[in-house]
């Protein structure tokens, strides 16, 4: 028994060694390339990619990379890249509830629009299983978690590349998005406010989802708590315009009750 017992030791100590070295060899190829995608590093290190996020996420806790969607990048890396995997960082389990439960309203048939925010990423991420449903979207990271979604066909909307938000601005070809019945336009904001409406930090942004607001017929909101009471610079749709707000428990309460007073569905999931 002592014999099993002892090869136990070893054996864990093996595992906690190579396990050591493994992540310091992750941190050094961030360092080295700027950017690691999970795939590659289960192939390179003989691992299950379950194994490469765990120990991804480990690294991004002790601040020595910053997770992204499908990999990490250094902590300096380019500023587009940080602000994408700092936003999906935040509120996370929030997020997911709301992308759930904005999925859910999603009905065969359905063409939808979802913008380049955090949150509208989380729909998307919930709707693999749908079918007969267009999606159009100004957002690359949209295009790319429904790639493997067989049933969703994706429109994508045109315009110059923004970095920051891995998303196009400018809304070219928007008149061939209008000869599309938009069920539902699903938006994040910076911030709502009762007399701004939703708003956003990037006049370009808004300048896309304005547009689009106007030619759904339902504009559905997706805020977590935080964006309550915030104006950015730029509205791009005022409550009138809003059929839906689908938000978390945190929501400040007196502000929920004055934007239900106005007509407004306030769904907190």
């Amino acid at each position: 028994m002592k014999v099993i017992e002892d090869n136990r030791k070893l054996t864990d100590a093996f595992d906690d060694l190579y396990l050591a070295e493994r992540r310091r060899a992750i941190v050094e190829l961030v360092q080295t390339q700027g950017r690691v995608a999970v795939a590659e590093l289960s192939q390179r290190f003989g691992v299950s990619e379950v194994t490469i996020r765990a120990d991804l996420q480990a690294l991004a806790e002790q601040k020595l990379l910053v997770r992204t969607h499908g990999g990490a990048v250094r902590m300096d890396n380019d500023l587009g890249e940080m602000a994408l995997a700092l936003r999906r960082q935040r509120q996370v389990k929030e997020k997911s509830r709301i992308g759930q439960a904005g999925a859910e309203r999603i009905e065969e048939g359905d063409a939808v629009f979802l913008d380049s925010s955090s949150t509208s990423l989380a729909i998307a991420h919930h709707l693999k299983q749908h079918r007969y449903v267009t999606v159009v979207t100004n957002s690359l990271e949209v295009v790319h978690e429904l790639f493997d979604a067989p049933g969703v066909d994706v429109v994508l909307v045109g315009g110059v590349l923004q970095r920051e938000t891995a998303s196009f601005v400018g809304a070219h070809g928007l008149e061939e998005i209008a000869r599309l019945n938009l069920q539902k336009g699903f938006f994040g904001a910076h911030g709502v406010d009762l007399l701004a409406g939703l708003t956003d930090v990037s006049p370009d942004e808004a300048a896309v989802k304005r547009p689009i607001a106007a030619l759904c017929r339902q504009v559905i909101a997706v805020l977590d708590a935080t964006k309550w009471a915030r104006v950015g610079v730029a509205s791009f749709a005022s409550l009138d315009q809003v059929s839906v707000i689908i938000t978390d428990a945190g929501a400040p309460g007196e502000m929920v009750a004055a934007v239900r007073a106005r007509g407004v569905e306030v769904a907190i999931v």
